[in-house]
């Protein structure tokens, strides 16, 4: 008895400690089965409709986990997705990491405790603009290897890893039918687009792989995504901004979405990309309408490439992804509002459902439809939600792009905005249109943090002209040597591939040769007032051309041409070539054939004696920098460079390494560097390699002043941020940094001015609404009445608007009115109709608050107009909640 009763206190402290580490009471799940048929997953027996949001654990740090998985089930979801990132896991081959940002078990028990599934994606092979597409580099020097086709070699690698993933979410009881999250698992990643390129061994090697996943025993579905052919027991699933059309090769397979891409990527020198919600929206609902039964936002939040780990060439540091989480870890409002409302309307929707193994379809117009999901009470289906209730919801979709459709259907009339689907839970009532927005807008700006001197007029001399304070007066400074600068190089005849030779153990490799060129050498050129040439073949990313140890000039692009006029000396010229990748290549077929730096020849024309190939000539290579291998951007390290202070006539100089302290104990909101005064180059704080950053513009031409989000969408739509640097502030996680002190090192390439780097918080400063008192009621209205008879009620259809500031921000009205405003966000005012109530009722229910919810009708405003129809702006500051209560 005794023996007994300490071991149920092991297991209560065992439960504590779990109930410590994920904050909840009960530790995953009981031990379910899953499975599918032709219609969903099947999850405990019971078919599921899922929402599930793409989060790729290392683009966050594991402080931000737990609030990322809050959002994520808070907006709808019901399933986390991740990549695994084989690189990261594995940088040495038989040497693992799952610590830190790649503590992958972790994150997984955190989806598990917040009660969510877990859809793992192995892959290996990721793309997810990764850095080499997440294969780690030291796979190329596997002897005899070819990626991602039927070659023994990659074989026998990828299933080791894939293995050593299956095997730890099996030991640490993560896999369903142990009661863990973990429900679904994919391997290879869009093979379908490389296929063709690879002929019978791509088709043999996607058999192979399909056959050594299962024969894991993972003991959950396995799926390919963008797989036509792949085999009879692999779910093929659809990457896309719409898979509402797409069929898997199987009826008995269901429609799963495995990339829903609410946003794009972004490259240095390109615009930014944003998709519109209300047509991100449409898509989602059209899934659902047309037969789909998982879907998966890539991204929901999309993070940071931290360090190094940016794919390529040239995607930039931030991988924001105009997703409905941005890179902050702040909502982007309406997206992620409008998306929970979305869900919400779905979930309404899923006894109907899966009730039913197809839709009836109802033609409405000639771009008008409806899908009609009926199970009547006298027919049992042997998989359903719930016993012999009958269920009955409806999509009624308008597909016209540009005009509003008035439809009937079952009885009533319907208006349909271009573009937009409206979801009926009951068939009856329209709880949701795609179209029409009810969240709230949410403006961030990044706002000057609090500058850490105690001097007024050192601040005042500080300053941006629009404010912003700078981080630091006081700069050090020291040199990267050009060319050679230690034992550790060597020399051969001939140009070498970069990627041979680095290894990827850093972006920079040294070419260096020198030239001789005699007295009439130099006359010729005086005499007939021309200048050499160095001319290379093919470069790829960036190479900076150094003679005599200053910088002639430099060349960008992807195996591209350069052509550099250069100046020589009589006597002895050092020619040194400073090579760079900037991500390396990630999607494609026979990714371990790419490499870097240079193809062909490099050769000097305009010469009295004709052309030189220098291509022939003894070259002396040297990996990576000085200041990187010392590690002088560490706590530890950076005490071994001989660094100088740092004045005004200093900066602008190219490769060069500055250093500073900082202080960042303003506040919790997130904080990033402002870098639009430097070059191109790499940062570090305290240690930590917070990416690279380029202040490369894009062009002039490409935005669009308006969005309209009908039609559909491609990346170069609603683009935005033509003309100006693609990325210009850096995150830097609240983890990473302690209140004063914090070490700032800065390797600038090309020349900037480390005097004007500030530090600014990222936060929601604005937030604005607008409701009509047509719109639609909560959804969560109708959750909370359930089901009587079959039929879903609803009550109270009175619409509310609902208002939210984060973290330590508290709501402060700006402006209301109810009755027939005008303008938008920021430039609302009052229409010739407003009831004089309307800020004295906003500001009671929210002024001071973090969340307010204000009804919108005419009994709490009072009626200003009879006969005309009102609506309700609102606009407010989010504010400290130490600022004060003072509003309009």
């Amino acid at each position: 008895m005794k023996k007994a009763l300490i071991s149920q206190q092991w297991r209560l402290l065992f439960l504590l400690l779990s109930m410590a580490e994920f904050g909840v009471g009960k530790l995953f799940f009981e031990p379910y089965n899953v499975t599918y048929d032709h219609r969903s997953l099947i999850i405990a027996g019971r078919r599921r409709m899922l929402i599930s949001a793409g989060i790729h654990y290392p683009r966050a740090t594991p402080q931000m986990w737990p609030d990322l998985i809050a959002k994520a089930k808070e907006g709808g979801a019901e399933v986390i997705e991740t990549y695994t990132f084989w690189n990261g896991h594995e940088p040495v081959r038989g040497e693992y990491n799952f610590e830190g940002r790649f503590d992958l078990v972790k994150f997984a028990k955190l989806v598990g405790s917040n009660g969510l599934y877990f859809f793992l994606r192995i892959g290996p092979y990721v793309c997810a603009e990764w850095n080499f597409g997440g294969f780690p580099v030291w796979l190329r020097d596997v002897p005899g290897i070819e990626f991602r086709t039927d070659n023994a070699p990659f074989k026998e690698e990828m299933q080791r890893f894939v293995t050593k993933i299956v095997n730890l979410m099996r030991e640490e009881s993560l896999f369903s039918w142990q009661g863990g999250p973990l429900i679904l698992l994919q391997i290879e990643n869009e093979y379908g687009d490389v296929e063709s390129s690879y002929g019978k061994k791509g088709r043999d090697y996607i058999n192979w792989a399909a056959n050594m996943a299962v024969g894991l025993g993972a003991g959950v579905p396995w799926v390919m995504c963008k797989q036509t052919d792949a085999p009879e027991f692999i779910i093929d699933t659809c990457n896309g901004y719409y898979c509402d059309g797409f069929k898997p090769n199987s009826n008995k397979k269901p429609v799963f979405w495995t990339e829903d891409w609410d946003g794009w990527y972004t490259k240095w020198g390109g615009s930014v990309p944003h998709r519109p919600v209300q047509d991100l929206a449409f898509a989602v609902a059209r899934f659902f309408q047309r037969g789909g039964s998982l879907q998966n936002y890539y991204m929901y939040f999309g993070g940071t490439n931290f360090g190094r780990s940016a794919g390529g060439p040239f995607y930039i540091t931030s991988y924001d992804y105009d997703a409905p989480v941005d890179e902050y870890g702040l909502l982007s409002q309406p997206k992620w509002g409008h998306l929970k409302d979305l869900h919400a309307a779905i979930k309404l929707c899923e006894p109907a459902l899966v009730a039913v193994d197809s839709p009836q379809y109802v033609k409405l117009g000639h771009m008008q439809e409806a899908h009609v999901y009926h199970k009547r009470g006298n027919r049992r289906r042997a998989i359903s939600e719930s016993g012999d209730e009958d269920r009955c919801s409806a999509f009624l979709a308008n597909i016209d792009q540009h005009n509003v459709a008035l439809v009937h259907f079952q009885g009533h009339m319907y208006t349909l905005p271009p573009w937009s689907v409206s979801i009926l839970p009951d068939c009856h009532n329209v709880a949701y249109n795609t179209a029409k927005i009810g969240a709230q807008t949410s403006l961030k700006e990044l706002e000057p943090n609090a500058p850490p001197f105690s001097n007024t007029q050192v601040v005042q001399n500080l300053l941006h002209q629009d404010g912003a304070s700078y981080i630091s007066e006081n700069w050090e400074t020291v040199n990267e040597p050009v060319g050679i600068w230690s034992d550790n190089n060597f020399t051969v005849k001939g140009i070498l591939d970069h990627l041979n030779v680095t290894k990827d153990s850093s972006d920079f490799l040294w070419y260096f040769t020198r030239i001789y060129f005699s007295g009439e050498d130099v006359s010729f050129w005086k005499k007939n007032g021309v200048h050499p040439a160095l001319t290379i073949d093919s470069m790829r990313d960036v190479v900076h051309i150094y003679i005599n140890g200053r910088l002639a000039g430099s060349g960008v692009g992807h195996w591209v041409q350069v052509v550099q006029p250069v100046e020589f000396l009589e006597g002895y010229n050092d020619v040194a070539l400073l090579s760079l990748t900037v991500g390396l290549q990630n999607y494609g077929a026979f990714l371990e054939k790419d490499g870097g730096g240079f193809r062909g020849q490099i050769k000097l024309t305009g010469l009295k004696e004709g052309d030189i190939d220098l291509s022939n000539l003894s070259w002396t290579y040297q990996v990576g920098l000085k200041g990187e291998m010392q590690k002088i951007y560490t706590l530890d390290g950076h005490e071994k460079a001989a660094w100088v202070d740092l004045t005004t006539d200093g900066i602008k100089d190219p490769l060069r390494w500055y250093k500073t302290y900082f202080d960042a104990s303003y506040g919790l909101d997130p904080v990033a560097l402002d870098f639009r005064s430097m070059g191109k180059g790499q940062a570090w704080v305290n240690g930590h390699h917070i990416g690279r950053f380029w202040t490369l513009p894009s062009s002039q031409d490409g935005c669009q002043r308006s969005c309209d989000y009908r039609g559909k969408y491609d990346s170069s739509k609603c683009a935005t941020n033509c003309g100006k640097p693609t990325q210009v502030r850096y995150h830097v996680p609240r983890s990473w940094l302690q209140e004063s002190n914090n070490l700032l090192v800065v390797f600038e390439e090309t020349g900037g001015n480390p005097f004007e780097i500030s530090l600014t918080s990222h936060f929601t400063q604005i937030i604005c609404a607008s409701i009509s008192e047509s719109h639609y009621p909560p959804l969560s209205r109708w959750l909370t009445h359930g089901s009587v008879g079959g039929q879903i009620l609803i009550n109270d259809t009175t619409p509310e608007m609902h208002l939210h500031c984060e973290g330590e921000h508290v709501i402060s009205i700006v402006f209301a009115s109810y009755g027939t405003p005008k303008g938008s966000c920021q430039k609302f005012s009052r229409g010739s109709c407003h009831a004089p109530r309307s800020p004295d009722v906003v500001s009671g229910l929210c002024q001071g608050r973090q969340s307010c919810s204000i009804r919108v009708s005419n009994s709490e405003f009072g009626d200003p107009c009879r006969g005309v129809a009102k609506t309700l702006v609102v606009e407010a500051k989010c504010i400290s909640q130490d600022t004060g209560s003072s509003s309009i």
